[in-house]
């Protein structure tokens, strides 16, 4: 895995990342690239699989909620991704697969705390106009 610097370089070239063409404010395509042809099927197979099973609940999870934005095909292009960078991290680092990475990026803290101030930004960047009211 020394030939690859990082899991990024590994999913460019096996062709799991969209291309950024834009020119003037207009994207021009957010495709995959066509790299990969050997590789890419079988981690498409894989991740078909994986979502199906019972066992990876942390990644059926993450296929679930891509879908309801994304769409089926994009949110399993996303999965296969999931899976090489994991494969990547497992070779690399010589470590075995740890689902408890996934599940702690989904669990939100209890103790979500704002302030006054953040909130009145937060609700203006959400479009609502703040009025005070004086008593």
């Amino acid at each position: 895995m020394d030939v690859f610097p990082t899991a990024k370089h590994l999913c460019s070239w096996a062709g799991l990342t969209p291309s950024n063409d834009e020119s003037a404010g207009k994207k021009k395509s957010v495709r995959i690239s066509r790299a990969g042809y050997y590789i890419k099927p079988l981690l498409v197979q894989c991740a078909t699989a994986v979502v199906k099973s019972a066992k990876h609940s942390e990644i059926r999870n993450r296929y679930l909620q891509l879908k309801k934005r994304r769409g089926h095909k994009r949110a399993i292009i996303a999965i296969a991704r999931m899976l090489l960078t994991a494969i990547y991290h497992i070779l690399k680092n010589k470590e075995p697969y740890n689902p408890d990475l996934y599940k702690k990026s989904d669990v939100r803290p209890e103790n979500r705390e704002i302030t006054v101030e953040q909130a009145i930004l937060l609700a203006q960047t959400q479009g609502y106009r703040i009025m005070t009211i004086a008593t």
